[in-house]
């Protein structure tokens, strides 16, 4: 028996690239995305009532990673990335189908695109369905999970003048809280637990069509190099 899925929509999202994306959704609120609908599904129909719902289950497709039965074991980055645990028991992105789902806060709906935060979807993810948020069911406060009790404890983040002058020019451009968003994705520590990078390794990614250095000055902080157009390194 198979299956077929068609995507319902888009996600426009802040991550350029799978590097320094948060590992659970909501941990970086200043992570936005607008998901475009495709027709009929952005019609007044579909969405009416969405308004009174705070939060929404995004299942999507992990259209930039692999997946099948050779991921049996997978190594998550929560356990320093070097321990492997089965498959079910991690939300790896190497699925046994690439299907993923999500939390994420609604902001708004505008001309039938739903605004998004808290978000930890790579750009141009195909989005399959969207189920609103029922706190009462979704929510329990007897669940348990002794592989991931609390969330990680975040590294300090600091700023060189140059990179801080940077992110708040290109905040306004871009009409977001970059130097917040930045923080809350850094402050997780994209890097796997198991590397000990000396100050002289610098790290980089892209948030919107921005490149992001850092490096770690020392093991327990991040310090903001530089923040610049994609382009300027082409």
């Amino acid at each position: 028996m198979s299956y077929s899925f068609t995507p319902i929509g888009v996600l426009h999202s802040c991550f350029s690239e799978k590097f320094a994306i948060p590992r659970q959704p909501l941990l970086a609120p200043a992570a936005t995305a607008t998901l475009e609908l495709f027709a009929p599904y952005n019609q007044p129909e579909a969405l009416e009532g969405l308004e009174q719902v705070s939060h929404l289950w995004l299942l999507f497709v992990f259209h930039a990673a692999d997946s099948g039965p050779k991921h049996l074991r997978v190594r998550p980055p929560r356990l320093g990335g070097n321990r492997r645990i089965g498959v079910f028991a991690s939300r790896a992105t190497h699925r046994p189908n690439p299907l993923g789902q999500s939390v994420v806060k609604l902001e708004g709906i505008v001309d039938g695109k739903l605004l998004l935060s808290g978000i930890d979807l790579l750009d141009g993810t195909p989005i399959l369905d969207i189920k609103p948020y029922v706190p009462y069911a979704d929510s329990l406060p007897e669940a348990r999970n002794a592989l991931a009790p609390a969330p990680p404890p975040p590294i300090k983040v600091e700023w060189s003048e140059a990179a801080l002058q940077q992110a708040r020019q290109h905040a306004e451009r871009l009409h977001s809280d970059l130097v917040a968003l930045i923080e809350q994705c850094l402050a997780q520590d994209p890097k796997p637990a198991y590397q000990q990078p000396e100050p002289s390794r610098e790290y980089g990614v892209r948030f919107w069509d921005l490149n992001v250095r850092w490096h770690y000055p020392s093991p327990s902080c991040i310090r903001v190099l530089d923040v610049q157009p994609a382009h300027a390194d082409s």
